[in-house]
């Protein structure tokens, strides 16, 4: 009997996986179908509104995953698209006669200020053709009025209010629960690099003065360029913004009105009435609207005969570290080969490297550079720097012909650490649990996290960070062609916005993903007959599903989902533990509110 209900309870639970595999497989194959769906072409009645929404994360390059499109939570998939067919969607409105203006519907914006100001930018090309933008929201957030202020109109409901206060970065510190748990956070950083303040919240409970000075250059570089931008669509001076900001007069609806932050105040169904009149329709009549991510869909022209050339994007999307990477991580085996194979491929006549990373292993970055310098040797090779191109970020991007960054994109940090916890403490005295060794060689104990390194031990590792600094200064005043010594003194692990970036020489220019792409283009004689060619090669969505049918893909996206901006404290945990080697990365976790 006991044997019966042996083989009953393991053939139960047997059959019960493999129901919830096929589940599984079935909403992955649903998710899938409904992209394809999605992706039948669209077409459009004269005077349609383009519909931009931007509350979904925004990527530099539109997802084909379909988990990364699924919400677990409801079962069903998020429409999400990346700034490539975003900025290519507006400038195809700006040329198709069927669309007579954008819609933002705004309150948040899932994307950083350089790519906030890439589109933005976009924004005003296509006001430049003689269509409307307007803009209306329950509630803008900074970001997203940053946004909206290029509308020609910025209507906000007569209940709801404009978040404009300055900028303020916030860095969790977890110096109280290592030393809770009797963890001892053993740091070694390369010479003078104090700005190098990614170990910081292991070290210490508040900000290092060389980290607020950092910070507080950052985010004033920053605040001054959208200062600029409002300034400039709204027409009110950058002096009486900021008294705005440092006031809090912005307590109401009344008050956004009263300071010409918005031009009018309307509930959603004023606002349609709004678009009905500036259409010429009639109040009974249906508005003819297209979302951003359906116009993806729509045909406008006859189209351009598919050229010979092409042109590669390479994308370099996230932290770095070793092996083959994903979209959303740098591996250096994956990289490393999309960018050779563009370097091999006699019809890519030249190369754009898109970098939007904080960093990571500096071996990686290293290994990437290496076929950076390769490509360069060959065809033109410009590097297009998005929200973030920081420390293993600016790494990988020294040997292009010309840098492009927005001048809100966080760049620089020249510096490296390394990290080493000692547990054992936590381990006997949190778990009772006690170690011992034997060992053939002096030091073959050598990073061991129980057991503390040795003065010896941390020299040895001390000389080898210092090494790999000397390294990162020399191949930016090489390539950058600035003098070593000067790049230690705007190094030291120091990060800088685009546009104080420029100044010092850290870039060649400002500008977004299509200013490199038009630059390749010039630089290999190609004018307008190429294609562009993104790599590294997206998968198939149906391998995708097969590929990411784990139950950690699934708990993590559930986990993202159901912790929110909370989510980033744990990441920030799991990456600070999960570091292996000598580290280039930016110097710290932060959230811009």
């Amino acid at each position: 009997m006991k044997q019966f209900f042996k083989f009953m309870f393991a053939s139960f639970v047997g059959t019960l996986l493999t129901l919830l595999l096929l589940l599984f497989i079935l909403v992955g194959t649903i998710s899938a179908l409904v992209s394809m769906a999605d992706s039948e072409q669209v077409k459009l009645k004269p005077q349609t509104i383009l519909v931009a929404k931007f509350d979904k994360p925004i990527l530099d390059r539109s997802p084909k995953n379909p988990f990364e499109n699924f919400d677990f939570a409801n079962f069903k998939p998020i429409q999400m698209l990346g700034l490539d067919d975003i900025l290519k969607n507006i400038e195809k409105a700006e040329a198709d006669p069927n669309i007579e203006g954008i819609y933002l519907d705004l309150s948040e914006i899932g994307a950083g200020m350089a790519t906030i100001q890439e589109i933005r930018q976009k924004l005003i090309q296509f006001k430049a053709s003689g269509k409307f933008v307007f803009a209306y929201s329950e509630a803008y957030s900074q970001g997203a009025y940053y946004m909206a202020s290029v509308a020609d109109q910025v209507y906000l409901n007569p209940e709801g209010g404009v978040m404009f206060k300055g900028l303020m970065s916030q860095i969790a510190f977890l110096k109280g629960t290592l030393e809770k748990l009797e963890v001892e956070a053993q740091i070694i950083r390369g010479p003078d690099n104090k700005f190098k303040s990614a170990v910081e919240p292991l070290m210490y409970d508040k900000m290092s003065e060389a980290n607020r000075e950092q910070m507080e250059t950052l985010l004033n570089s920053a605040w001054s360029e959208m200062l600029a931008g409002i300034s400039q669509s709204r027409g009110i001076e950058v002096l009486e913004l900021n008294r705005i900001a440092d006031e809090l007069l912005l307590e109401n609806a009344e008050k956004a009105l009263e300071h010409r932050i918005v031009d009018k105040l309307v509930y959603k169904d004023e606002m349609l009435t709004i678009l009905r009149e500036k259409l010429g329709t009639a109040e009974d009549d249906k508005i003819q609207s297209v979302s951003i991510a359906k116009y993806t869909n729509a045909k406008v022209g006859e189209g351009k005969t598919l050229s010979r050339n092409k042109l590669a994007v390479i994308y370099a999307i996230g932290e770095i570290s070793g092996g083959e990477g994903s979209e959303s991580a740098i591996g250096s085996e994956g990289i490393s080969r999309a960018i050779r194979k563009a370097r091999e491929d006699d019809k890519v006549k030249a190369i754009v490297m898109r970098v939007n990373s904080p960093g990571g292993s500096a071996l990686a970055s290293e290994t990437i550079r290496r076929e950076v310098e390769l490509a360069k040797a060959e065809k033109p090779f410009i590097v297009s720097m998005g929200d973030v191109a920081a420390s293993g970020g600016y790494w990988i991007s020294t040997n292009a012909d010309y840098i492009f960054a927005e001048p809100n994109t966080i760049t620089g940090s020249i510096g490296v650490f390394g990290v080493i916890p000692y547990m054992g403490k936590m381990f006997e005295n949190k778990l009772g649990i006690t170690f011992d060794k034997a060992m053939t060689n002096d030091n073959a104990d050598f990073i061991d996290v129980m057991e503390p390194l040795s003065s010896f031990q941390r020299k040895k590792i001390q000389d080898g960070v210092v090494e790999i600094y000397n390294d990162f200064t020399k191949l930016v005043a090489d390539s950058r062609n600035l003098r070593q010594t000067y790049v230690d003194s705007i190094g030291q692990g120091r990060v800088w916005t685009g546009k104080d970036a420029l100044e010092i020489g850290l870039v060649d220019g400002l500008g977004g993903i299509e200013d490199a792409i038009q630059m390749a283009a010039e630089k290999a004689s190609l004018g307008d007959d190429y294609r562009l060619y993104g790599l590294p090669e997206q998968k198939d969505p149906f391998q995708q599903i097969i590929e990411e049918m784990s139950g950690q893909t699934r708990a993590r996206t559930m986990l993202k989902q159901e912790l929110g901006t909370y989510y980033s404290y744990l990441e920030y945990m799991e990456k600070m533990a999960n570091m292996k080697g000598v580290q280039a990365r930016l110097p710290f976790y932060f959230t811009i509110e």
